[in-house]
């Protein structure tokens, strides 16, 4: 029999890492609590650095399993793979492409995804959390993967998956909050804007654990279709943004 972590089953154990990773966004926040601005160079030091943990985390704890299990499940895994990861992206180009949001970095105010009467402050905010769902599906999927009892479905996996995420909503939580400061917000208000932005993760974990544990057969097509919509975040939102 597997033993949960914490004694909790795979579906509270991703809601307990959502809220984790939520609470990593809030820290990122909070640096606007004590200036307007940050070292950009510091700033884009730090985005290149989750880019690179959010890669090895997408190989270590989601595709490589994923590889196993569809060898495990008798799956053709050159199929399976590439059916999952290509959804994991269109997924996230179809949301790119037609919720208005701006990316940090970004000084104009005309938003992709369409127009919209929304303010600058809200599409900031929006740009995030489009890029927290497929960070907290993920993170849920790797946890409901204990459920299978699949070997390669492991908890260190999980947590290691749960502390790049963590460590790489730091400065996206900085990078939302900053901006919304310098166009005039309250301290306290630029804040809890930049950390709302991580309260879909929780969320999005539920979803991810609850749909691998009722619907086992495709657990590998969700580990590569979260492999996917991680990578998509990384290409086209933390590089360029590191660049900016």
């Amino acid at each position: 029999m597997r033993t949960y972590f914490l004694g909790l089953n795979p579906i509270l154990q991703a809601l307990v890492a959502g809220i984790f990773t939520w609470f990593m966004t809030a820290v990122g926040a909070s640096v606007v609590l004590g200036t307007k601005k940050i070292n950009r160079k510091l700033l884009d030091a730090m985005l290149g650095f989750s880019a690179g943990i959010m890669l090895a985390a997408c190989f270590w704890s989601l595709l490589m399993p994923g590889f196993e299990m569809a060898r495990q499940m008798g799956m053709t895994t050159w199929i399976t793979a590439s059916v999952g990861f290509m959804s994991g992206g269109i997924f996230m180009r179809i949301f790119d492409r037609f919720l208005p949001h701006i990316h940090p970095g970004l000084f104009h105010d005309r938003p992709e995804g369409g127009s919209s009467s929304w303010r600058r402050s809200m599409l900031l905010v929006v740009a995030i959390t489009i890029h927290n769902i497929p960070e907290g599906l993920a993170l849920g999927i790797a946890f409901g993967a204990l459920a299978s009892g699949a070997k390669t479905a492991t908890l260190g996996a999980a947590l290691a998956l749960t502390l790049g995420i963590g460590i790489q909503d730091i400065p996206e939580g900085t990078a939302v909050s900053l901006p919304l400061r310098r166009e005039g917000l309250k301290r306290w208000k630029s804040f809890m804007l930049g950390q709302y932005s991580g309260l879909v993760e929780p969320l999005a974990a539920m979803v991810g654990a609850a749909f691998v544990i009722y619907i086992n057969s495709l657990l590998p097509y969700a580990l590569f279709f979260s492999a996917g919509a991680m990578l998509f975040v990384v290409i086209e939102g933390l590089i360029p943004e590191s660049q900016r």
